[in-house]
């Protein structure tokens, strides 16, 4: 069978089903400087750019790359643009999680024919070195999912050994900022998860159109009682693709004695919901961390009392389940501010940045897994409390 044959077969079997996260694609104000802050910070690569000098004419974008992972940053070339109206009303953030598919005009039929609506029809940009076609629907607020089938030299696979993005791309060359990521790299792998903020008592508005559209299926469920402190609280629930390819996570407010940080979220991005954090997987949480702090990211800080209770915690949850214990070290881990949860599977070592932008909306969380597929959620109350500490900072709690 060839592989025309089978990857038509697989498309007839099920359209949607995702086989990598294509890119994840920012709306910015200035997409030339913005690479170069992502590219310092975060240390991706800037490997490609599409501009006035390649022939696009209506925007400029950058593509940044660190392991599996390619950040699109836009940045429209006139008032009129869609990226320039939404920087306008939101400041930089996530527009669009675009996923790989065998065909992106089958994928979005589908999608359309479960109930989605449109947000541009599927467009084929070709050369004489191959094809990309994206189609994509409106998810909450802002947000887009594209689906994108590539072919020939833009191949998902040749774009991952360092082969152009798509037409109108060309490669950035040698820059300085790329020289001294590959001699100190952060060591980030994935994309993990996106999670959505969402107006209160819309979370499962959203959970039925992920289940119904993209035909994803509830991963957990987090309710007040588990994401709560004395002031705030908030309701989650994470659903996966089928292959558990991505997870979205679906947070909106809860009543609480003050505003959460679904709330402070949603008014400093116009009331409209849209994206509040990418998660980032490594697989050495504490070399990442240490190289991204040596960077000067700022992460959110925790009290000391933490890591006084923390062990007993989550090496019993460990040995009930018959995992061996956190092998890290665990001096390391409290010098460098991460925080650690167990659960049946396993453990993990999270950590979340500040506010990457003036407004407090979008953050990068840096996640490494041992074995847990949970978020964390014996870390909520005490990262509750530390974003409500900054929250008061900002005057917004």
């Amino acid at each position: 069978m060839t592989t025309a044959t089978t990857t038509s077969a697989r498309t007839a079997a099920d359209p949607l089903a995702l086989n990598d996260v294509d890119h994840v694609r920012f709306f910015v104000g200035n997409a030339k400087q913005a690479a170069f802050f992502y590219a310092y910070t975060f240390g991706f690569q800037i490997s490609q750019y599409s501009d006035l000098t390649t022939g696009s004419r209506a925007d400029a974008s950058y593509l940044l790359t660190q392991g599996n992972i390619r950040l699109l940053l836009t940045t429209g070339l006139n008032p009129d643009h869609p990226a320039q109206q939404e920087c306008l009303h939101y400041g930089d953030g996530v527009k669009d999680i675009a996923f790989t598919v065998d065909d992106a005009e089958a994928a979005y039929k589908r999608a359309i024919a479960n109930g989605g609506v449109s947000a541009y029809e599927p467009t084929t940009m070709r050369d004489e070195h191959g094809s990309v076609t994206m189609g994509g629907i409106r998810a909450a607020g802002r947000v887009v999912h594209s689906f994108v089938s590539r072919r020939g030299t833009y191949d998902l696979s040749k774009v991952k050994r360092g082969g152009l993005f798509g037409p109108l791309f060309a490669s950035a060359g040698p820059l300085g900022v790329n020289e001294h990521n590959k001699k100190h790299p952060c060591g980030l792998m994935y994309v993990d998860h996106a999670v959505t903020n969402v107006e209160e008592g819309k979370m499962n508005h959203w959970v039925d159109w992920y289940e119904h559209v993209l035909e994803f299926k509830m991963f957990k469920h987090f309710d007040d009682k588990d994401i709560s402190t004395e002031y705030s609280a908030l309701m989650s629930k994470v659903m996966a693709s089928g292959n558990h390819l991505i997870k979205m996570p679906i947070n909106e407010p809860a009543k609480g004695k003050k505003k959460s940080q679904i709330q402070e979220y949603l008014e400093w991005h116009d009331m409209m919901p849209g994206i509040q954090h990418l998660a980032l997987r490594t697989d050495d949480a504490l070399g990442s961390v240490a190289e991204l702090r040596r960077r000067g990211v700022d992460f959110l800080s925790l009290p000391d009392t933490y890591y006084e209770v923390v062990w007993d915690r989550v090496n019993k949850t460990l040995r009930e389940h018959g995992h061996e214990a956190v092998k890290e070290d665990h001096d390391r881990i409290r010098d460098l501010g991460l925080l650690v949860d167990a659960d049946d599977e396993g453990y993990l070592l999270q950590l979340f940045t500040k506010p990457l932008q003036d407004r407090p909306t979008l953050f990068f969380e840096i996640i490494s897994r041992h074995g847990s597929q949970s978020f964390g959620k014996g870390n909520f109350k005490a990262l509750f409390e530390a974003l409500e500490l900054e929250q008061e900072r900002r005057g917004n709690l």
